[in-house]
């Protein structure tokens, strides 16, 4: 890279539009939208689209509620020109869907263009001719005067093809090529020559496309120059203003919002950017921006993955997994901090109430998401996530300490193998760590006793060994731990309890989690059974069983007689 690199590259210049209205502008309606997948975005594929391929993105496009699609480049190519055909034969355009198709200003170029389109019942033409400095100096060879010129004796064949097919109802688009680097009274100049040839009206508009062929710009500057061409063409009330942003710069979604913002009124691009080099103005991208401040986007996301999942198809290109609404970990958080706080907001959230939760710009249900991959578990993760899926996943309400016990458990998991954790893994950790599959209790039974008291005699199975317990006390809890306690060679202390129901009916299980105080260690221990009492008295021995495991290995806990 070069140092000094003002040597090479010259900053674009700035517009000087010292009264722009375009920042204080809010969007509250949804632009024209236009797919140019089956074009611009088909030909910047490694192995463009067969006809079955084009065919299944038709029908996607379609079936999400576009209703103008650039469906092809017929002049390009017989694939090209046979799938216009295929559509119009076929009659399988719905009746609101406008197709597209693009032609360069060449005349056997825009004859093959028309004659694809014999009988089509509406249908945009659009003409393109380069217009920016370098390609007038460069590849054309042209002066100003030649390129308008050019667009003028274009712009009038299209005028005499169409009349030749009055059964069909046209409209008429242009382009300045690479308007992103065209100088704007040029720009201008050129746009209202083609508008002088075709007479547009406010019934009967034409379409201006202004195409950041290439992103020059910061996206502030590229709202200048629309705003300025939205103030100064001719026959602005009979002109459809579009842009068909690129991404050069990474900032093709900005540009796009802001050109609308500033003026626009129509949107060219493609389903998650696909498109030359960097890519287009990404639809889904603006479509959910939108659709999160509240404006009904007008197309039908409501199945996201379905639709990632058939432009991966077509395009043969994936997906990125952060790609803006649509990748598979967007709506996933990793980190401690960002699972605690929305466990803690899904939580605290009413249906109906308006969306606010944190790290979620949107709600994934939306999208036909579930909420099973909003958190995730790796070794960044804490307390909250772990609970989270737990719950989500399993019904398993964890008491906020016995959170901080457990994620101590999985983060060592964690650091000794280095992967992430799904609802599955830390589930069976959670069964192995509190010993939910050992069957220690055998039976039970209580009874009352004197002084409002209860007798509770239970029979355990511990290290082969059958053992019977009988304690008595003001609970089936506490005359277990009574009955315990001259056996055990420490002290046991309950500090705390919880229980709740896991699913409901005749298979309902109840979960008990109990705190316990054993010599100088505090842990947890959990119980599942039918029985709240026998789910409680499992907690125990679940506690007890860890620090046993632990502290006496194979060894008896209890002191036979």
């Amino acid at each position: 890279m070069l140092k000094n690199p003002a040597s090479k590259y010259k900053p674009f210049a700035p517009v000087g539009l010292n009264d722009r209205q375009w920042p204080d502008a809010v969007l509250t309606r949804p632009p024209i939208w236009c797919s140019v997948d089956l074009r611009d975005g088909n030909q910047s594929l490694i192995e463009p689209m067969d006809m079955a391929r084009k065919l299944r993105m038709f029908e996607l496009l379609v079936a999400m509620g576009f209703k103008e699609i650039e469906v092809g480049f017929p002049s390009s190519s017989q694939v090209e020109f046979d799938f216009v055909r295929k559509l119009i034969d076929e009659d399988l355009i719905p009746p609101d869907v406008t197709i597209q198709v693009l032609s360069q200003a060449r005349e056997h170029l825009i004859r093959r263009t028309f004659e694809a389109l014999h009988g089509a019942r509406r249908a945009i033409v659009h003409l393109y001719n380069a217009t920016a400095p370098v390609m007038r100096r460069v590849v054309l060879g042209l002066s100003e005067d030649g390129i308008v010129d050019l667009a003028v004796e274009n712009a009038s064949l299209f005028k005499s093809l169409a009349a030749e097919q009055p059964a069909t109802e046209w409209v008429f688009q242009y382009s300045p090529e690479m308007f992103s680097g065209t100088e704007l009274h040029f720009a201008k100049r050129v746009v209202d020559a083609v508008t002088e040839v075709w007479q547009p009206t406010p019934q009967h508009k034409c379409i201006i496309n202004l195409p950041s062929t290439v992103e020059h710009s910061t996206p502030n500057i590229f709202a200048d120059m629309i705003e300025w061409m939205h103030r100064h063409l001719a026959r602005r009330d009979c002109l459809v203003l579009s842009v068909h942003p690129h991404n050069d710069r990474g900032t093709g979604t900005a540009a796009g919002e802001f050109a609308v913002m500033a003026g626009a009124d129509r949107l060219e691009g493609c389903l998650f950017g696909n498109g030359e080099r960097t890519g287009n103005l990404d639809l889904v991208n603006v479509a959910l921006n939108l659709y999160s401040q509240g404006v009904a986007p007008g197309l039908d996301l409501s199945d996201i993955d379905e639709v990632r999942r058939t432009v991966e198809l077509c395009n043969q290109l994936p997906v990125h997994p952060r790609h803006p609404y649509a990748g598979d970990l967007v709506y996933t958080s990793f980190s401690g901090s960002h699972q605690d706080a929305i466990k803690k907001a899904f939580a605290a959230r009413q249906e109906g109430d308006i969306w606010d939760m944190p790290y979620l710009p949107l709600d994934p249900k939306d999208l036909g998401r579930s909420y099973e991959a909003v958190i995730r578990v790796n070794s960044q993760s804490g307390k909250g996530g772990i609970a989270y899926l737990l719950e989500s996943e399993y019904g398993l309400e964890l008491p906020r300490r016995l959170q901080i016990e457990f994620s101590q458990v999985v983060q060592h998991v964690m650091d000794g193998t280095g992967k992430e954790q799904s609802a599955r893994d830390i589930h069976g950790l959670f069964e192995r760590e509190y010993r939910l599959g050992d069957h220690l209790l055998l039976g039970h039974a209580v009874q009352p006793a004197a002084d409002k008291q209860v007798r509770l005699q239970a029979q355990v199975r511990w290290a082969g060994r059958t053992i019977d317990i009988d304690g008595q006390g003001n609970g089936p809890i506490d005359a277990f731990v009574n009955g315990l306690q001259s056996g055990l060679a420490k002290t046991v202390r309950v500090l705390d309890y919880h229980e709740h129901a896991v699913s409901g009916g005749a298979n309902a299980q109840a979960l008990a989690y109990i705190e316990l105080r054993i010599g100088e260690r505090t842990l947890f221990g959990v119980g599942r059974d039918a029985d709240i009492v026998a789910a409680s008295l499992k907690a125990i021995l679940s506690g007890l069983n860890r620090t046993g495991m632990e502290v006496h290995t194979q060894e008896a806990i209890w002191q036979t007689n």
